[in-house]
């Protein structure tokens, strides 16, 4: 069965403008890969803004499903919070791995694109939640999300620039030494 038009279209378009990036890439690269006829391109698509917030809303909704799904095959003895870390070391050894699409997408468009800062802004606000509901899961305390989510920002970047998944490991030495630490300070709060 073949793909609709427009799956066709953001599939081609996640490819060209996460591969190349979003400025390096228009409309007509675009419609060659998909197949799909300028026309109809602009009709599911009336300007190249449109598409690359398109494609950022639909990579958000599978790159956390990916995570999600990853994280919640983990044994339940293990700590889902350095799961986290173990999924990023596999994505950033994937072929094509560029860093991050929304980081990537708001350094080229963010300051003139509403659109695609609001969709880089609602991918990291959904992150950070999803952060939050593992700390919270796993009885951390309530500040941790936050420098949680910027040891994986900042892995996603070095791991992008560097070629390497060693960012990765890293990240997961630091959040695991930042969980033990709060265990430490809750077993003292505790302590008569």
């Amino acid at each position: 069965m073949e793909a609709v038009p427009e799956t066709r279209v953001l599939d081609a378009a996640e490819k060209l403008l996460y591969g190349r990036g979003l400025q390096a890439v228009g409309m007509d690269a675009i419609r060659n890969e998909s197949g799909v006829s300028l026309k109809r391109l602009y009709q599911l698509f009336p300007s190249k803004e449109r598409l690359v917030e398109a494609y950022l809303r639909r990579r958000d909704v599978r790159w956390r499903a990916s995570l999600a799904g990853y994280v919640d095959a983990r044994p339940a003895e293990e700590n889902r919070i350095l799961a986290v870390f173990d999924w990023l070391e596999s994505w950033f050894e994937e072929p094509g791995f560029r860093g991050c699409a929304f980081v990537n997408s708001f350094g080229e468009l963010g300051a003139t694109s509403e659109g695609v800062a609001s969709a880089a802004r609602d991918h990291a606000d959904a992150l950070k939640r999803y952060l939050a509901g593992l700390v919270d899961a796993e009885g951390h305390a309530a500040w941790l999300p936050e420098p949680l989510f910027l040891l994986m920002e900042g892995a996603i970047t070095t791991a992008a620039i560097s070629g390497s998944s060693a960012p990765a490991g890293q990240a997961r030495e630091a959040a695991r030494r930042l969980l033990d630490a709060d265990e430490v300070a809750d077993d003292e709060v505790k302590a008569p």
